[in-house]
């Protein structure tokens, strides 16, 4: 006979299991209670063995009632200590040097609860125990918490669970509980249990709760307000990003443009000169094949972003417009029924496409605005020519009503902005000291052609 047989056979009758299983079945149990007790033991000690410093967080609004809740639990405290010694000295006996003792601890504890709430819980738990030791009579009189006790550890543990984790608010209600059903088991007074502690459990587990559930809320208002924050800092990115997009598709044609006439130059240029050389004819070649290739890559790459709206003004069938379009511009936005006059000062002239493109956008844009945000306002539209720069002025006055606030506000000054520093540019925007609104903005108008030009003069 196999020898594991006989160890089966010699088990209890009935029980299906051998000595060897049932060994290891209560190896196995012994083990995982063990386990079980190192985890809960490691996890007390990291939850409620800490003297982290939490501070009591101030009332946000009012701000002049910042500090209520420091000043409540101080007068609450106040109040239920001046009956708890009174309490102890006349119905429960206790020995004089030990109520100051426990009167002083207890203090301690809800000062250190309002920056240290798991150290203050400790602190008013051994307040608790001292009360013990102190008492040396009952009578018909709450046991094993005093009602001053109980109010007073209730507030304590209503501040812990205001700051810590549910967990271990938790963890600090059981052991509470526990030490006045331990009581109870162990007292010397001859009383029979009377339900204090039963009382303590609910009103304990009430504070508890109240307390995580407004930490619970208090956690969820600031995560709320850090997505805002970041949600808004996202819409910013992508509005700046979808603008510049914007930009590149409309100077798609400038560069498009300037590129082609490069290949045109390099393609004419030898038909101008009589019995041209090899080498200028090898290469005005590769200055027209290097456009073309330079050409393609760009409407490759461009397109891509023409392609996401075809209806965007910057779409290849809808020309640029330039400084020329903006009397039309000006009287579309008169015919919405604004009131808008113009002013051009200086010599005008022709300008590299970007400025004029850029100058027409950001006039736009402005008259945009004071049409959503300003309406019946007086709007005055300065162009003024430099020798090197482009000024470009648009103002309004106060509304003559008022607008309801527009959900876009913001936007178009950001991409206004991103033009101008795309051309090294300045652009100011902001309130006038009359009313209303200003938006300036320099452009400079120096291009690589007269660059060129001023070093070969030189």
């Amino acid at each position: 006979m196999n020898p594991h047989e006989t160890t089966r056979a010699a088990g209890t009758p009935g029980d299906g299991q051998g000595p060897d299983e049932l060994t290891a079945a209560l190896d196995w149990t012994a083990h995982a209670t063990r386990r079980l007790v190192r985890v809960a033991a490691r996890t007390l000690r990291e939850d409620l063995f800490t003297l982290e410093r939490d501070p009591l967080p101030p009332m946000s609004r009012p701000r002049w009632l910042a500090r209520l809740p420091h000043i409540l639990v101080f007068l609450y405290g106040w109040v239920a200590t001046i009956p708890s010694v009174q309490l102890l000295l006349n119905s429960y006996q206790a020995r004089g040097e030990l109520v100051v003792m426990q009167v002083v601890v207890q203090a301690a504890a809800l000062l250190m609860a309002m920056s240290r709430p798991v150290l203050g819980w400790w602190l008013s738990l051994g307040a608790a125990f001292i009360t013990q030791i102190a008492v040396t009579r009952v009578g018909e009189n709450p046991w094993p918490w005093t009602l001053p006790e109980l109010a007073l550890h209730g507030l304590v543990l209503l501040l812990l669970a205001l700051r810590v984790r549910p967990r271990v608010a938790v963890e600090a209600l059981v052991l509470s509980v526990g030490f006045g059903f331990l009581a109870v088991a162990f007292n010397n007074f001859g009383v029979g249990y009377r339900g204090t502690a039963v009382g303590a459990l609910v009103y304990f587990g009430f504070t508890v709760v109240i307390g995580s559930a407004l930490r619970a809320r208090r956690v969820a208002r600031t995560q709320l307000v850090e997505q805002t924050s970041l949600t808004e800092e996202e819409r910013a990115r992508r509005t700046l990003l979808e603008e510049r997009s914007r930009i590149a598709r409309e100077l798609h044609d400038v560069v498009a443009h300037h590129m082609s006439v490069i290949s045109i130059q390099a393609q004419v240029a030898p038909h101008l000169v009589e019995n041209p050389s090899a080498e200028l004819r090898e290469n005005l070649a590769g200055i027209r094949e290097n456009a073309l290739e330079a050409l393609t890559e760009l409407r490759r790459v461009l397109g891509v972003l023409r392609s996401e709206s075809a209806a965007d003004p910057a779409n290849p069938h809808h020309p640029q417009p330039t400084l020329a379009d903006l009397g039309g511009l000006v009287d579309n936005v008169r015919g919405a029924g604004l009131d808008v006059t113009t002013e051009i000062a200086g010599v005008a002239r022709p300008l590299p496409p970007g400025v004029e493109l850029t100058a027409y956008r950001i006039v736009q844009e402005a008259l945009s605005n004071c049409l959503r945000h300003a309406p019946g306002s007086v709007v005055e539209v300065g162009i003024a020519y430099g020798p090197r720069e482009l000024h470009v002025c648009v103002a309004n006055s106060a509304p003559t009503r008022s607008v309801p606030p527009s959900p876009g506000a913001g936007h178009g000054l950001l991409g206004m902005r991103e033009r101008a520093g795309m051309l090294g540019g300045e652009l100011a925007a902001g309130p006038r000291p009359s009313g209303g609104y200003e938006v300036t903005a320099v452009l400079p108008m120096d291009t690589p052609a007269r660059t060129t030009t001023e070093k070969d003069s030189v």
